[in-house]
């Protein structure tokens, strides 16, 4: 007899597989309400001890996090029945480092699960040398928390952590509830917040490599076809065993999907070239903001170029890259671009399938890093985009840190920040508070043409002068008979445009 638990994981997957092939474009949009409280600050936060003798009491303790629950407001019954809302309980386990960095990256889950449609209940955060490699929590855990589970009447439970496949399964089993882990969750984020062709190539593939270790399948239910004489051990007709299974059947669809979807994106790279090489031609200097997701991104990109993009307080509002045209005071034109945000342990297969969008930021002039200044750990969100960074070739970019949200900021507050990166600016995206000295840094950073050329440009070259505008910088101008005399600074290229009218 097949295990009715086991048989409905196994139609959920499969319904999962079907999902994911068959790129729904119109996705189901959860409404979102209220949102996660902040985790209480606690007098017995420990600070990093790794490798120090491991106290035995919080070693053996499930330490309940208290203010982790969703409030819902104004939601009636009726409303409560038409959106689709996950109850769930939030696990975590930490070894290294202090209970507060352990809260914090709960607190972040905390988000993440609220940003995907979910009402966060409750909260547990064990302290172990190391994950359990069966459990993740430990068996006799497990049992507590399913208690929990049954006690706030939850539904699923979120890991905060990526889970082996065996851990997965083996939870499940214990609190007879779904169990999923914050990969899971950051990619039906991404799901539902991509928006163009690429971007939902990206994010498909990414779900598929992350499903494809975590097929499962049970019996001969599953079966697709009968086997052969070789694969029923050579008793003939009538005792043929399974041959190939519905498991088989679906990974062998995934690769041959993610195989497509890998083709299709690299033919989105030609294009993207194309428009890099076109502004490397016109010498358009690139400006990069780069950031932790919600740290304002968007909103900032919005207050320097009035671009109208999506400013939304949710975790990952923006994953396709927007790229807007601006200029300096004294006209040079530069492009901005607003990139996917980052997160702590930001899934691998994100990374890979987003890399061809990253690379906006490796190869940008000057990377604008936007950190969250109310944020409760600045610092963490400043070293997780850094070591992005670092991973897409961006580490050389001449980098300016902007702490946006200064309107929520107080004194004593601001003087940390200004600790953790001296040459900062202040900026609040809401009340305007920062914006015109950032414009000046950013000017100040960009490259500067360093050829200097004098030349008389005829009247019906009015091209090479609006070049000049665009992408250099006159130090003279006159007006004569022949043509417009000047002397200015500008790139190579552009010079090399210029010679035949040179003096």
């Amino acid at each position: 007899m097949v295990d009715s638990t086991h048989t409905n994981d196994a139609l959920a997957e499969d319904d999962a597989v079907d999902r994911i092939l068959a790129r729904e474009e119109a996705r189901h949009t959860s409404r979102i309400f209220g949102s996660a409280e902040a985790i209480q600050d606690q007098a017995t936060a420990s600070g990093g001890d790794d490798g120090e003798q491991w106290d035995l009491q919080a070693r053996h303790a499930l330490r309940r996090v208290p203010g982790l629950s969703t409030e819902l407001e104004d939601v009636t019954e009726v409303e409560y029945r038409q959106v689709r809302m996950e109850n769930v309980v939030l696990a975590g386990v930490y070894s290294a480092g202090s209970l507060q960095d352990a809260e914090n990256s709960m607190r972040e889950l905390a988000a993440l699960a609220e940003t995907a449609g979910s009402v966060v209940l409750d909260g547990v955060l064990q302290r172990r040398p190391h994950p359990d490699p069966a459990t993740y929590i430990g068996r006799g855990k497990a049992d507590e928390l399913k208690g929990i589970v049954e006690s706030v009447g939850a539904d699923t439970v979120i890991a905060d952590t990526e889970l082996a496949p065996s851990q997965r399964r083996a939870l499940e089993d214990v609190i007879k509830v779904k169990v999923i882990d914050r990969t899971a969750v950051i990619l039906d984020i991404f799901a539902q917040h991509a928006k163009t062709r690429e971007g939902k190539a990206q994010v498909e593939l990414a779900q598929l490599e992350y499903l494809l270790p975590r097929l499962r399948g049970w019996g001969d239910s599953m079966s697709r076809q009968a086997g052969g004489q070789v694969g029923a051990g050579g008793a003939g007709m009538g005792s043929r065993g399974p041959g190939e299974t519905k498991i088989e059947l679906d990974r062998r669809r995934i690769r041959n999907r993610m195989a497509i979807l890998r083709r299709q994106i690299r033919g989105f790279a030609p294009a993207r070239e194309a428009k890099r090489q076109e502004r490397t031609r016109n010498t358009i200097p690139s400006v990069a903001i780069a950031g932790y997701t919600n740290a304002g991104k968007s909103s900032l990109l919005n207050r320097l170029t009035h671009a109208g993009v999506l400013v939304e307080n949710a975790l990952f509002a923006t994953l396709d890259a927007t790229v807007r045209r601006t200029q300096t005071a004294d006209g040079r034109v530069f492009t901005l671009a607003d990139t996917v945000g980052f997160v702590r342990n930001l899934p691998h297969q994100l990374v890979e399938a987003f890399r061809s969008t990253l690379e906006e930021v490796g190869q940008a002039d000057v990377v604008v890093h936007v950190v969250d200044g109310s944020h409760p750990d600045p610092g963490g969100q400043l070293a997780t985009v850094r070591d992005v960074l670092a991973d897409v070739g961006a580490r050389d970019v001449r980098e300016i840190v902007v702490f946006n949200k200064m309107d929520l900021v107080g004194e004593d507050e601001r003087l940390v920040l200004r600790g953790l990166a001296p040459d900062a600016v202040f900026v609040s995206s809401r009340t305007g508070e920062g914006i015109d000295e950032l414009r000046r840094v950013v000017e100040d950073a960009l490259p500067v043409p360093d050829v200097e050329v004098t030349a008389l440009v005829p009247y019906s070259r009015g091209d090479l002068l609006s070049a000049i505008h665009e992408t250099g910088q006159f130090l003279e101008q006159s007006h004569e008979a022949e043509g417009t005399r000047v002397r200015a600074r500008v790139s190579e290229r552009l010079a090399h445009d210029l010679a035949p009218y040179t003096a």
